[in-house]
């Protein structure tokens, strides 16, 4: 027996294969029956324990390695399959899977599996409490069974079980992913078959489930903040980036320049079209290839029909607002104050002192980053000051303007009418107007919120030479001109058009000279002015000429002596410089009902020189004084005059 047990120690010693020892522990059970029987047990027991600890040092050994490896791994997805991979090596199970929490919907999902071929049981979700893995969830402890379909303890429902069903799975052991109290996922090792996990499978797995959470907490907080530091980086190259614009911003303003070369610095530097409107809608300016359908009423402005909108642009438009003052982003920026983007277009509102002076509007790239976000901000801050500088310039012009134009109004002609005041000759010099070339003065009727507006939008007409206040109850216009009718439809088309909201009447006189004087002319625009009104033309223009006898009739304090040197003038002053008659004998004529020999027989003269006296009359009235409309205004002229001369 002595040999005998010798021998067996000698084996475990050897770390013996089990069989070996086995048969050394029967023949020593056989050799000595009390004894060898007690020996026997104790052999195994060593041996058994001995397997054990070496199965342990094979799971830490296992768990460095697998320590090693996730760290090696900058990215989450690589860490949960590296992680699946390695449970299913280490419990030899046929598929290992792994769930992530999802806090928002409360439950957790399938992210990472090994040895899985079910697309539905890779889909899986599973509630809190339901089924094991949801059950490992909710209590945040393991759990493990040999054969997981006819397990009771386990809440089944219809969509687990079907997906479990589809894997083939049997034997399930799941433990959860703890990193303190935060609850990261659960990790599973399944088999296809009846599989009876044993403790240290368990704590194996759980092992390498506190591995894999601290991993993937590591890994996910590395992954946040190299995006932090990402963010910053960008956020300070973008920081620069806006900074360097802002420069040159600054630097175009210094040298004197405008919108105009404010918007293709911005465009240069953000490679886009780039589009400045103001606070109605009309460009301003633009730089870039503008896509078609968002220009001036031909495409570009210039008013060859051609579309071409590369290059910069300067002033507004006659005609109605730009397309793009109503797209969703330029709508949105307006309500918002601030950087707004639509379609692929992007709008932030120009402002200044709290007032909206306009629109930048820019697009045609992909997309902006934070540091681009800021240049296109820091271009509509320029352009606000560059246009707010502008607009105080203009009323500051403005002002001056007015104040001439009320001094006129409220000059007194001299008797001859003739008097030029050279005072105001070289004042008018002096903002680049000649006052001593015909003009003509409008009157322009709006609702009073509009006044200011028209105002502003009169002045920058006829090449900046138009002078303009608000007096009496309208604006009074002074352009160079010649033609009051054609100034008065002008100023309604251009000003109060139908984009424009409300309505605005204009009535006209001229041509005049300011310097000799514009009182006269003044009171003759509002009579026009209202006579319009009266006859139910508010909205339209005109002057004392397209109305006639009826703006005699309907204007307020008629001008009788204005009329008849409107319509008789020349004749009036042919007859008084030779001595003839020529409007007694137009009077005849037609109280003959348009006939030479009755007219002949009346003034007792040959029917030749009835003849010779109606062709100095065309000379002097024009060729249409016969036509129906002119004959009726010398008609009732001539009565007019007739009444006045007490004849």
């Amino acid at each position: 027996m002595p040999r005998t047990a010798l021998e067996l120690l000698r084996l475990l010693a050897a770390d013996a294969p089990a069989e070996q020892i086995e048969e050394q522990a029967r023949a020593l059970a056989a050799a000595d029956p009390d004894d060898g029987a007690a020996a026997r047990e104790l052999a195994l027991r060593v041996r058994a324990g001995l397997d054990a600890h070496r199965q342990r040092e094979a799971g830490l050994s296992a768990l460095v390695d697998t320590a090693r490896d996730l760290a090696s791994l900058p990215d989450p997805g690589g860490v949960l399959d590296a992680i699946v991979r390695r449970a299913r090596t280490l419990l030899g199970s046929d598929v290992a899977y792994l769930t992530l929490s999802d806090p928002d919907r409360g439950d957790t999902y399938m992210r990472a599996t090994a040895g899985s071929v079910s697309a539905r049981f890779q889909a899986l979700r599973l509630p809190l409490g339901a089924g094991l893995g949801g059950l490992v969830a909710q209590t945040r402890r393991p759990y493990w069974t040999a054969d997981y379909p006819a397990a009771e303890q386990f809440r089944h429902t219809s969509e687990i079980d079907a997906a479990v069903r589809d894997e083939g799975l049997i034997g399930i052991c799941g433990t959860p992913l703890l990193v303190g109290d935060e609850f990261v996922g659960v990790l599973f090792a399944s088999n296809r078959t009846r599989r009876e996990f044993r403790h240290d499978e368990v704590a194996l797995l759980g092992s390498l489930a506190a591995l894999a959470a601290v991993s993937l907490v590591q890994s996910r907080r590395a992954a946040a903040t190299a995006a932090t530091l990402a963010a910053l980086s960008a956020a300070h190259e973008g920081i620069a980036q806006a900074a360097a614009a802002h420069d040159r911003f600054v630097g175009v303003v210094l040298a004197g320049g405008g919108v105009d070369d404010i918007t293709a610095v911005l465009g240069e530097v953000l490679a886009c079209w780039v589009v400045v409107l103001d606070v109605d809608g009309s460009r301003l300016a633009a730089h870039g290839p503008v896509p078609a359908g968002s220009g001036r009423r031909d495409g570009d402005g210039d008013g060859d029909g051609d579309g071409d909108t590369n290059g910069s642009t300067n002033g507004s438009t006659d005609g109605p607002a730009d397309p793009l003052a109503d797209a969703p982003a330029v709508r949105r920026s307006a309500g918002t104050g601030r950087l707004a983007e639509a379609d692929g277009v992007w709008a932030v509102a120009v402002t200044a002192a709290g007032q909206r002076l306009g629109t930048l509007v820019l697009g045609g790239r992909g997309g902006l980053d934070a540091g681009q976000g800021r240049t296109v901000e820091r271009a509509a801050m320029v352009t606000a000051l560059v246009l707010e500088f502008r607009l105080r310039a203009a009323e500051t012009d403005l002002r001056v303007r007015t104040d001439l134009l009320i001094e006129l109004l409220g000059r007194t002609p001299g008797p001859d009418q003739t008097t030029v005041d050279r005072g105001l000759v070289e004042r008018g010099r002096m903002l680049g107007l000649r006052l001593h070339a015909p003009h003509v003065l409008a009157v322009c009727r709006c609702e009073e919120p509009r006044r200011r507006g028209v105002a502003l939008a009169a002045s920058a007409l006829g090449d900046g030479r138009a002078l303009v206040a608000e007096h009496g109850d309208g604006i009074v216009v002074l352009l160079p001109g010649r033609d009051a009718t054609s100034v008065a439809s002008d100023l309604v088309r251009r000003i109060g058009g139908p984009a424009a909201g409300g309505t605005l009447t204009v009535g006209a006189s001229g041509p005049l000279v300011p310097a000799r004087g514009v009182t006269t002319a003044y009171a003759e625009a509002v009579r026009t002015a209202d006579a319009l009104v009266a006859l139910g033309l508010a909205g339209h223009g005109g002057s004392a000429r397209d109305l006639g006898f009826v703006g005699l009739v309907l204007g307020d304090g008629a001008d009788v002596e204005g009329y008849l040197t409107r319509v008789l003038g020349p004749l009036l002053d042919y007859d008084a410089r030779r001595g003839s008659d020529l409007v007694g004998t137009l009077a005849a004529y037609f109280a003959a009902g348009t006939s030479p020999r009755r007219a002949a027989t009346a003034l007792h003269v040959h029917v030749n020189t009835v003849g010779q006296r109606l062709d100095r009359v065309t000379s002097l009235l024009g060729d249409d004084w016969q036509c129906p409309e002119r004959a009726l205004e010398i008609q009732l002229a001539l009565r007019l005059h007739r009444l006045r001369s007490g004849r």
